[in-house]
């Protein structure tokens, strides 16, 4: 944590929360002070970034119960009791119900400098470490997202996972569709920059002028771009886009960093087509400095079974926003949504899944017609790969028992039932597809 701690001092008398709180200032402490303990509730929560020195005996809530409720609140939080010479027993028990320690009065300077130094070490340790847990949960949540088995798919997350710990900067490439900004916000996420500002910018929705004021600045409100992500990630998307001009401002940002960056760059590239690309577009000396580290996203077309298990989790997710009941897709469907060459990645199968949804609902309709009405026909609704019969067979039977034992929540009797298979059979074609059941539960 880079913030300073704060030590909140709780007392009814005006001078001796004066003391104490001269004293830890003197100490290099930073301090706030309240007049009781209802006051510091106010202000003081789970999280708070600091400790707590209280008097035992106050008017109204004294620090007993006020020792209570801030353990309710956060039983990792230090509390140091401040007690009278007859109190020490009562200090005792503070210290069995979660106080870390207690001082007498009048109290030894030095002894408050000690304890209000380890409270504090302890207080930052705890927090550092909830701050690396959410840190952790938000880039698992993130990399939850990037759906799919395919050797293809599992290569990208072991390359996010490697690229996320380094300090180059990063270039990101890819059809359009294929889920570049999630990349780079799971670059960021399982990165050592989680816990710092992830800052978006598309360079080519601004002019050349604004652009320049949203990255470099003067802007009227907030900062720009470069120092918000400061100690963070910096995403310029449609990275292309950027004029002579800003290309060089940029380089220049980039060398007064020095290595390691102060502050890392994700750079997006859109451009498709020869003439395009982002070498193309940018001056080498910057496109190299971008593309220290390069992930190129595969298109949906390459990724085989990974298709099937995206449209099914799509239209579960539709069907749960329009309240009905998801389409169930043929062999055949199956095998038109596999041999689709999906120019439009995943964004084109998002829209394919929500109108395969509204029309089941209206109880019409085929997927085939979703394909054609995005500009497809049947001579162009196959991949220049073509794969044998037996693969899309064993993609669509993997499906089909996907999406059965989710319905059923993993109950073997009801899948067998609905797909007139012995158990013996299920349980080999579960193993064969790599289909557990304690995932369904």
């Amino acid at each position: 944590m880079s913030r300073k701690l704060k030590i909140a001092i709780v007392d009814d008398e005006p001078d001796m929360r004066e003391s104490i709180s001269q004293w830890l200032v003197l100490s290099g402490f930073e301090t706030e002070t309240f007049a009781s303990a209802e006051d510091a509730l106010k202000v003081i929560g789970p999280d708070w970034p600091g400790v707590v020195v209280t008097d035992i005996r106050m008017p109204g809530m004294d620090g007993m119960a006020f020792l209570k409720r801030l353990m309710g609140l956060d039983s990792n939080l230090p509390v140091i009791m401040i007690t009278g010479h007859g109190d020490v027993p009562m200090a005792v028990e503070a210290m069995r119900l979660g106080a870390m320690d207690f001082m007498e009065k009048p109290f030894n300077p030095d002894r408050m400098t000690q304890l209000a130094k380890k409270a504090t070490q302890a207080r930052r340790m705890t927090l550092d470490n909830r701050a690396l847990r959410r840190d952790l949960s938000e880039g698992q949540q993130v990399m939850s997202k990037l759906i799919g088995a395919s050797p293809v798919m599992e290569r990208l997350r072991e390359d996010i996972l490697d690229l996320g710990q380094a300090d180059g900067h990063v270039l990101i490439d890819g059809e359009t569709g294929t889920g570049k900004t999630l990349v780079a916000h799971a670059l960021h996420a399982v990165g050592p920059r989680a816990s710092k500002k992830f800052v978006p910018v598309s360079c080519a929705a601004y002019n050349d002028e604004a652009l320049a004021a949203r990255l470099f600045g003067p802007i009227e409100d907030g900062l720009p771009a470069v120092e918000e992500a400061r100690a963070g990630t910096l995403c310029l998307e449609d990275i292309e886009a950027l004029s002579e001009g800003l290309q060089a401002r940029l380089l220049a940002f980039i060398s007064e960093q020095g290595a390691p960056a102060d502050t890392r760059i994700i750079a997006i590239s859109n451009a498709r087509g020869e003439g395009r690309r982002a070498e193309d577009s940018l001056r080498p000396d910057l496109f190299y400095r971008l593309s220290a580290l390069k992930i190129t996203l595969p298109p949906l077309r390459a990724r085989g079974e990974d298709i099937l298990a995206l449209f099914t989790r799509m239209t579960e997710q539709f069907s749960e926003e329009y309240g009905c009941e998801p389409p169930q897709v043929s062999a055949q469907e199956a095998a038109q949504l596999l041999q689709a060459p999906w120019p439009g990645n995943i964004r084109q199968l998002i829209n394919v899944s929500e109108r395969a949804v509204l029309q089941n609902r209206r109880g019409s309709g085929a997927i085939a017609s979703l394909l054609m009405a995005d500009g497809e026909d049947n001579q162009q609704a196959t991949t220049t790969e073509g794969k044998p019969l037996k693969e899309y067979v064993e993609s669509f039977e993997r499906m089909l028992i996907d999406n059965t034992m989710r319905r059923h929540k993993g109950s073997i009797a009801s899948v067998m039932d609905e797909l007139c298979l012995p158990r013996r059979t299920l349980n080999e074609k579960m193993a064969k597809y790599g289909l557990q059941r304690g995932d369904y539960l």
